[in-house]
């Protein structure tokens, strides 16, 4: 299939008419508000949801050390914010519970949460600020000085970070069907070069922090997550320093899916008594694993921070893992993505190339079983696609890339990226690109989504603009935006 050629640049008709446009959405104010005043629930739970903390640092105001394995799910129903998240503190086992989230300590019997059954079961409360003297009902973590970013940066990422609208189209439906596509497409293209920069930001906070190297491996072990398993995976990234300190230079790579297996959680404790090639492998990697068992115990994570129900099989964090075990064996991935960015490879070639990294070797079992408990496969299966190399691509590669040639100042290596990204083949549809396209498109301009960045930028408008309105678009000026593009008001 041919795909649009790109050099990687937004044309000057129309440069940074997308900046302007999203400096008129209700961030702008954020941003310059935001150090000014303390934030709102809402962005103090976004900043919870996705970690934006030094979170090997974290201290509770009593001073207690705290480990968030997982920060739980968003709740939208009655009680506390997060349900089910998983904490560690200071020789005690991980616990699972919920977490709350105010402004201030004093909220927690302000509010009624004491008196009320629905958070019984609440194990961490989250505010913005607090003293170290304050007296607390339970565990309390104050974010205000443990944020990885300055608060005005991320006000203006999350306030635009909320789900996709509803299944009506949206007023702007009718103004982007009349856009010529060339214009349409140069829209697009800027809100995918937003959506690459905030990206890249998040593994700029994350390399203050960790190095460069390591901030990588977390966001491939987190993009292999998928949307369900990003943290526990994000967290058997986060002690690979520790798990690769005594690997074996002998079937390495076997030693680290054993280790990798039982820190997880994931090992079956039992054999299948039905599939004995999966039964065999199981036997092998027990017999590894219970010999340094002892040594990780303090590591393993406890099997409910995963969830697996609903996962395709190829998806499963077990396989995952695997792949990822020959990633770090082979010793040289991060190498060898330095020397596939810095080398001259044709547009076509580029997914094949970055696949033929990633992909990893031929595996003995995983490449023919998706899971423990699963019936061999007729053929031998890649243990990654050209699907998830795309995403990871757009969401870890590319951006990493990106923020590593603006931090050297390298003008030609961010164009570099620049132009890999614009140009990349696009991602398999899913629902919230369905969504998206039925909610702004209504089904027009496919052509102008034949690349991974237009899909980008699709989504990056929605959660702009559409996120801080209804169903029936109430005062969002998108739909305003677009027509006086139309009429040639928007160009420069």
């Amino acid at each position: 299939m041919a795909h649009p050629k790109s050099n990687g640049k937004v044309s000057s008709t129309l440069a940074n008419l997308y900046a302007r446009w999203r400096g008129r959405a209700p961030a702008a104010a954020a941003l310059r508000e935001a150090e000014e005043e303390a934030p709102d629930e809402r962005l103090l739970q976004r900043i919870w949801e996705h970690q934006r903390l030094r979170r090997d640092q974290l201290k509770t105001l009593d001073g207690q050390s705290l480990r968030v394995l997982h920060p739980g799910f968003c709740n939208r129903e009655a009680g506390p914010d997060f349900r089910g998240a998983v904490l560690q503190f200071p020789g005690e086992l991980p616990r699972t519970g919920d977490v709350e989230i105010d402004l201030r300590p004093a909220g927690w019997r302000g509010h009624g949460h004491d008196r009320n059954r629905d958070y019984w079961n609440v194990v961490l409360h989250v505010v913005w600020d607090g003293e170290a003297q304050t007296r607390c009902a339970l565990p309390t973590l104050a974010l205000r000085s443990q944020l990885d970013s300055p608060l005005s940066e991320l006000s203006l990422r999350f306030r635009h970070d909320v789900g996709p609208p509803g299944l009506l189209a949206g007023q702007c439906s009718a103004p982007l069907r009349g856009l010529p596509e060339n214009v349409l497409r140069e829209v697009l293209q800027q809100a995918a070069l937003v959506r690459l920069q905030r990206k890249a930001s998040e593994f700029a906070a994350r390399a203050r922090q960790v190095g460069w190297e390591q901030s990588l491996w977390e966001g491939l072990f987190g993009a292999l997550g998928y949307k369900h398993n990003v943290w526990p995976m994000r967290r058997m990234a986060e002690l690979l320093p520790l798990l690769e300190g005594k690997r074996e230079k002998r079937s390495a790579t076997f030693a680290l899916q054993a280790r990798f297996l039982g820190v997880s959680g994931l090992l079956p404790t039992d054999l299948s008594r039905a599939r004995p090639s999966a039964d065999s492998y199981l036997s092998r990697v027990w017999d590894h694993w219970w010999r340094e068992r002892e040594e990780f115990a303090d590591l393993i994570l406890p099997r409910g921070l995963w969830r697996l129900n609903g996962l395709r099989p190829a998806n499963h964090p077990q396989r995952r893992l695997a792949l990822a075990a020959h990633w770090l064996a082979a010793d040289n991935v991060p190498d060898k993505l330095e020397q596939w960015f810095t080398s001259k490879i044709g547009d076509h070639q580029l997914e094949a190339s970055l696949l033929k990294i990633l992909q990893g070797k031929r595996d003995d079992f995983w490449s023919c079983h998706w899971t423990f408990r699963s019936a061999r496969t007729r053929k031998p299966q890649p243990l990654l696609g050209a699907q998830r190399v795309t995403d990871l691509a757009v969401n870890v590669v590319l951006p990493w890339f990106w923020m590593r040639a603006v931090s050297g100042k390298s003008d030609g290596l961010q164009q570099t990226a620049e132009h890999r990204y614009f140009c990349w083949p696009r991602s398999q549809d899913n629902a919230v690109l369905r969504l998206a396209r039925q909610r702004l498109l209504g089904g027009a301009h496919t052509r102008a989504l034949r690349t991974a960045a237009m899909q980008q930028g699709l989504l990056q408008i929605v959660r702009d603009f559409c996120a801080h309105s209804n169903a029936l678009c109430e005062n969002c000026r998108f739909p305003e935006l677009v027509r006086g593009l139309n009429l040639g008001v928007g160009k420069p």
